[in-house]
């Protein structure tokens, strides 16, 4: 069971752990970018809506500021399971590769919307103010002003969030998420094979530290230039 020596043992786990691995890849990738697709703009609305800003409403904020927390307070595998009718009814089933994507980004948008909203704020607001005085629109400041000069952290951001997500899918795999997850949970607990529940271990944390690695050198890049 446990021949490492053996070339046939590295072929079963070949066999069995690359499309896992790619599954992996597949939902963490789509799930990263809807949850940026989503969470950028309630960011960028949680920061121009907040008081001295330049759309002050205080209303939106604290709404939009509520929700964000609720979906946030919300452990991702209670999650998963509340929203079974929801994911049915966007993807036709709850069990997949697929159907776990919509968790994962509803989990991850409230934490993408967080995230920009720390980034953005850290934008000296004398910037802004220079924008204002030559007559820049909201829209101006968001896109020329806000996100570029932010890009540095929100780039920090993006590889966090990415590596929660990573975290996520593994949960995802436990209740037919699909994935190294599901891997680790099927054939290595259920069966009580340790070998294959370190390899997927192994698996997940190269993938955070090239994640992580990479995020690091591009922050690190946009910050110089």
């Amino acid at each position: 069971m446990f021949d490492f020596a053996n070339p046939q043992y590295w072929d079963t786990m070949v066999q069995l752990l690359t499309p896992a691995t790619g599954e992996t890849f597949y939902m963490i990738i789509a799930s990263t970018l809807l949850a940026y697709v989503l969470g950028v703009p309630l960011g960028v609305i949680l920061v121009i809506s907040s008081p001295n800003h330049i759309l002050p409403n205080p209303w939106v904020e604290r709404i939009l500021g509520t929700i964000i927390n609720v979906f946030r307070s919300i452990p991702f595998i209670i999650l998963l399971v509340l929203i079974i009718p929801f994911t049915r009814a966007i993807v036709g089933t709850y069990i997949g590769t697929t159907a776990a994507i919509v968790p994962l980004v509803i989990s991850s948008a409230p934490f993408v919307a967080r995230m920009v909203e720390s980034s953005l704020k850290e934008v000296p607001y004398g910037v802004i103010e220079a924008a204002l005085s030559m007559g820049s629109s909201p829209w101006q400041i968001i896109k020329k002003v806000l996100l570029p000069e932010a890009k540095a952290s929100l780039v920090l951001g993006v590889a966090i969030t990415t590596i929660s997500i990573i975290g996520y899918t593994a949960m995802a795999g436990a209740v037919g998420g699909g994935g190294l997850g599901a891997v680790a949970i099927q054939y290595g607990y259920n069966r009580f094979r340790t070998d294959i529940m370190l390899l997927t271990v192994v698996i997940l944390v190269l993938i955070v530290q090239v994640i992580q690695s990479l995020g690091t050198m591009l922050a690190r890049r946009m910050t110089h230039h």
